[in-house]
């Protein structure tokens, strides 16, 4: 399997990404395009190119596992393929779908006209790894976007929509059809009329409000350090914006690439990714066979409303699971289901949530005080005290009351499950150490 598929549609020359499952820009992928770029380029029967990812997205950027080792001997750098592509005196269209992230998108703006869906999703993310966009991205973006929206994108690290790429100017068109048609189109009419390439590099509008207003960069520092607080990437980010204004990019690039190296060897950055990496590792459990399907949790019940029982149960209402919460009297019932109205309420007062939205979440938790009303939940954990004697008692009676093939869960973090287990028939029990297994 390439990693780059070569296609060619009449006098268009279409490159694929190819590097399931989100076409992450290896250096398999750099060294395939770099190539197909450079015979493109001279083959007289192509008169445009097309730049697209295969599969369910455009690209979600750099393979970060590269960070940590060397490419093979003579693998080109993402900047030169990126430069290569947007030095093409034929027109570069890319054709955006699914997510263009980091390094993808920083591909996209190489192009010189960008074709995407409407639901399509593109940002920087790079900052929410403890580094910054190093293939011309923190250059590109603020010469067409302009630099107060590219230091909110860069800094925040968030994806954000086509009608905003839009409105900010770094998508050239938007279609509800076939994208890679549609782009194919596109580059060939270009390539009829003798359209001049529009090459990032070369634009300078979006830099006009800083040039104009120097001290747009102190003030964003400031107003970003609250979020900020205790962490480099984002300060770096504004220095290498700043840079794309007061620096010809060829070396702002160059300035932004020596920032990334800084960071990228730091401990910071080095948490991060493994942070990253573990979050996704945990997903996978080595001896489940890809046959096996996720057991359908249709309805839950936790017992014990407190702090740890109670944000349980907000999981399963956030999934739009009802949920079941159980206490010992009225009294500890009615404190822990007003505490869950109490915490969905303050993410309505800060705008993170809608009061409907909170409404139909609080409408799936029904407290009881009777432990037989949960006969027929899918999935029950309790979530008591951290005491052997009352976690073995309740699952006692939980193994009398639950029906068959029901998920009988723990959220102890210190007792033996396999203790807890012994006490019922079939001693087969899910340790949730928090609501991390959850749905959300």
């Amino acid at each position: 399997m390439s990693a780059v598929i070569v296609e060619r549609r009449g006098k268009v020359l279409v490159l694929k990404l190819n590097n399931p499952p989100v076409n992450g820009l290896g250096a398999a992928v750099r060294t395939i395009l770099a190539e197909a770029i450079r015979k493109g380029q001279s083959d007289g029967n192509f008169s445009a190119f097309v730049v697209v990812g295969e599969g369910r997205m455009f690209s979600a950027g750099a393979d970060i596992r590269e960070f940590n080792t060397r490419p093979p001997a003579g693998t080109p750098d993402l900047n030169d393929v990126i430069n290569d592509l947007e030095m093409s005196e034929k027109p570069v269209v890319a054709a955006i779908h699914g997510v263009a992230a980091g390094g993808g998108l920083e591909l996209a703006l190489g192009a010189h006209y960008r074709v995407c869906v409407a639901k399509a999703l593109v940002g920087l993310p790079e900052v929410t790894l403890g580094i910054l966009p190093v293939a011309g991205g923190t250059q590109r973006l603020p010469r067409i976007a302009g630099v107060k929206a590219s230091l909110d994108l860069i800094t925040s690290g968030r994806l954000i929509s086509v009608d905003e790429c839009v409105k900010l100017g770094f998508i050239d068109e938007v279609t509800e059809y076939d994208y890679l048609e549609t782009a194919v189109a596109t580059a060939e009419r270009l390539a009829d009329e003798g359209w001049v390439p529009n090459r990032a590099r070369e634009r300078t509008e979006g830099l006009a409000e800083a040039e104009e207003n120097p001290s747009i960069f102190a003030d964003f520092k400031k107003g970003t350090a609250k979020a900020a607080r205790g962490t480099k990437a984002p300060y770096a980010c504004v220095d290498c914006v700043q840079a794309a204004v007061t620096k010809p990019i060829d070396e702002g690039i160059k300035f932004e690439r020596e920032e990334f190296k800084k960071l990228v060897t730091g401990t910071e950055s080095k948490s991060m990714r493994h942070a990253f990496f573990a979050g996704r590792k945990v997903t996978k459990i080595p001896d489940v066979p890809k046959t096996v399907t996720p057991k359908e949790i249709k309805s839950a019940a936790i017992i014990g409303c407190g702090t740890m029982g109670g944000g349980i149960a907000m999981n399963f209402a956030n999934g739009g699971i009802p949920v079941i919460v159980v206490e010992r009297d009225q009294t500890a019932l009615q404190a822990g289901v007003s505490k869950i109205r109490v915490n969905y309420a303050a993410t309505v007062s800060k705008n993170r949530l809608s009061q409907d939205a909170m409404d139909t979440r609080v409408s799936l938790v029904t407290g009881v005080t009777e432990l037989e009303a949960i006969e027929d939940a899918d999935i029950v954990i309790e979530a008591v005290f951290e005491e052997m004697d009352i976690k073995k008692n309740i699952f006692r009676n939980l193994d009398m009351i639950c029906k068959s093939g029901a998920v009988l869960a723990t959220n102890t973090s210190t007792l033996d499950v396999d203790e807890i287990a012994s006490v019922t028939d079939v001693p087969k029990i899910l340790s949730a150490p928090t609501s991390s297994v959850l749905p959300t």
